[in-house]
This record gives structure tokens, sequence and C-alpha cells, in this order.
């Protein structure tokens, strides 16, 4: 994504912004400072960035989006947290603290990240002249962010790999599967809304494969018939149920290694860096089985987590390492048609090589992927 010119970050459009609702609201409701032709004077207790307190600025008029945005993934990151957690101890979480406010807070979102302006971790500025837009910009917000996985997965801009067929064919945008309930962190339950300020004993949404009851898109919501069986393909009917559709329909996607943060002593800003990023496409068992996902094998993805990722702030702060496997449930977004494992049966079937087998584990990390660890491919058919 190219840069924007200083200027091109503060232009308002003069003549569409005061003409919609949001440019009916005097400048200072939202962003302080003082009403005066004095430059200086006018930005006295300027706020740039208002929706950093959405509950000041944003929830008077929405109130059933705000009264839940703090506890959605976007904002709160509590996946980040949730895996922090299995892996350290109570007497770690200082030092992750510091490690977490300065390499990973940066992508914590607000309302004008999606809506008004390009993300703060993406560069800034208005995508549209301060023009507030409905639905985000899937290139200058979605994949703004989500873009080194996601977005190259998705646009096809891996080499030799096509882009996503529900983009290729259908133009899709993320907010077609992704929608505002899932963003903002409401339920699907219509009550949740459309209420005077229900309440509800459903826990917010920890880590981006929780609950699909809490909204969050899945292949069935379109395709059921192809779960069920009932769309005519024979490999559905005894499949449906054993295998997550990426299994059948992704192709190769990325994984990372180690990666390591530190704060530079040249400049003191925080940077990182991996020891390996490479294409990969691994099917393995299902590390979090529950009701809404109940397949034996799935995609899996190696996740750039290490040992020593966070020595740069202290020694072992990563005691419970193992706790999680470091080859997790993967979703890629590169979806198929058709593709090299289900060309034939016996593309899948005694293939070793799309297999997490033993073999394909760092030795370090064996313990940590007993759960997923594929002890061979199924028989091929007909051996």
């Amino acid at each position: 994504m190219a840069p924007l010119e200083p200027w091109e970050k503060v232009l308002v459009d003069g003549e569409v912004f005061p003409t919609t609702i949001h440019g009916a609201i005097s400048c200072i409701e939202c962003h302080n400072g003082v009403q005066n032709s004095d430059k200086e004077i006018a930005h006295t207790d300027l706020i740039a960035t208002p929706s950093v307190d959405n509950q000041r600025v944003c929830s008077e008029c929405h109130p059933a989006v705000t009264m839940t945005f703090d506890d959605s993934l976007h904002a709160s990151q509590a996946g980040y947290w949730t895996a922090l957690d299995a892996r350290t101890t109570p007497e770690d979480h200082p030092a992750i603290d510091e490690m977490f406010g300065n390499h990973c807070q940066s992508c914590h979102t607000i309302c004008g990240d999606c809506h008004v302006s390009r993300p703060q971790s993406a560069g800034a500025g208005f995508i549209n002249g301060h023009n507030f837009e409905k639905t985000p910009s899937m290139t200058n917000n979605c994949t703004a962010c989500h873009g080194s996985r996601v977005g190259n997965e998705y646009l096809g801009k891996n080499e030799d790999v096509k882009s996503d067929i529900h983009f290729r064919q259908g133009r899709m945008k993320c907010t077609d599967c992704h929608t505002g309930h899932e963003m903002h962190g409401q339920l699907t339950d219509c009550d949740t809304c459309h209420t005077e300020m229900p309440e509800t004993d459903t826990l917010p949404p920890d880590h981006r494969y929780a609950d699909d009851d809490l909204g969050f898109p899945t292949c069935e919501s379109c395709h059921e018939e192809a779960t069920n069986g009932l769309d005519g393909i024979t490999m559905h009917q005894p499949h449906g149920d054993k295998l997550a559709c990426q299994v059948c329909h992704s192709v190769s996607y990325t994984s990372c290694d180690g990666c390591h943060v530190q704060i530079s002593e040249e400049t003191g800003n925080p940077y990182f860096y991996t020891e390996g990023t490479y294409m990969t496409f691994l099917i393995g068992k299902n590390p979090i089985p529950n009701e809404q996902k109940p397949y034996e094998y799935v995609t899996l993805r190696h996740i750039p987590v290490s040992e020593d990722s966070y020595a740069f702030y202290g020694e072992n702060l990563l005691p419970n390492y193992d706790a999680l496997p470091t080859w997790a449930y993967a979703t890629p977004h590169n979806i198929q048609r058709i593709t090299p494992q289900a060309e034939s049966c016996n593309a899948c079937h005694g293939n070793e090589a799309i297999f997490l087998t033993a073999d394909k584990v760092a030795e370090n990390e064996l313990e940590a992927n007993l759960s997923v660890i594929v002890e061979s491919a199924p028989a091929g058919i007909g051996q």
C-alpha cells in the first residue's frame, strides 16, 4: 500500500463532508480544540483520533455498537492474550504487558480505523476526505492490517497461487462474510441490539475461533448442502463431518517460524523479525474440536512463536511453551473448487507429504504438537 503524503492524510472534503450527517456536527464536539481562526489556538487540547473514547463521541448515536465493541476481538485483542496467558505465568505478566504495549497494541482498532481512516498501524490518513464509510474498504482497512497472510492469499498475491474463488469469481469483499455484528462484538441474537441495553450471560469471545454462536462466519452458512451431502457430489457424503472444508478446498498458504521482538538501539522504535516465512499445506488433527467444528482433520499453519520470542524483555517468559500447539488451526483464505489434493482419492489418501507427521515438526516442538500430529496418512484407496 502506497504511503499517503502528509497533506493527504488530513484533507477534508469541504464540499461533500459538510452535507453528511457527521459533517453537521461541530468539529470541537468530537475533536475538542477551540473555535478560533488562529490555528494554534484552534488546536488547543486537540484530540486527533476521538473514537479512542467511543463512549464519549460515538455512543450517543450508536449505542448498540459501542455497548459491545470494547469486548470485540478488534478492540480487546483477546485472542492474543488467550495464547499468552496459556504459555506464561502471572509472574511473567509485567514483562509481557510491556512487550505487548510496545509491539502489539498498535493493532488495537478504534471505530475511526474502519469507518473514516486507514488504521494507525497502516500509516493512517483519511480514506475519503473525512467522509464516514458505513462499510470498511477491503484494501484501505481490512487488508491494511490483515495483509501478509489473509490479504495476499485472498487477492492472489502469493506466487503461482490463484486468488480465492470467492474473490476471483464472486468479487466478494471481506464484509460479505465478516459482518458488522462480528466486527462490533455483537451476538447474532436480535434482542442484543433491539432492546434497551439488554443483559446477556454470554461471555465475550476470547479467540477468533470461539463459539460460532457469536456470529463468526462458517462455510456451512452458504454451503449447507455440501456439508450435509445433499449437493450430489459423492466425496462430500463420507467426508462432510470428518474434514474441515479447507482440507479439500485450500491450497498452499503462508507459515512463519520464530518471531522475535526488540527495541532498536539506534531509533528507540520497536521492531520484529522472523526466522522464516514459507508456503505450506499440511493437514493435521483438529486442536479445537467443538460442536461447530467437529472435524477430525483440519488445515494447520505454523505460528511464529518460539521459546525465546520475548527474550529481549526477560528470561524464560514462556515457561509453558508446550501448553498449546505451534501448528494451529488455520482457515486459509485461498479457497479453490479444484485443488491438487482433491483431484483423486489417492492424491490425499496415502500421500504423506500433505499430512503433519512427526518428521515435519521441530524436535523442541514435538511435545507441544502431540495433539495435532498425524501418525501416518490414511491408507491409499485400493492399497
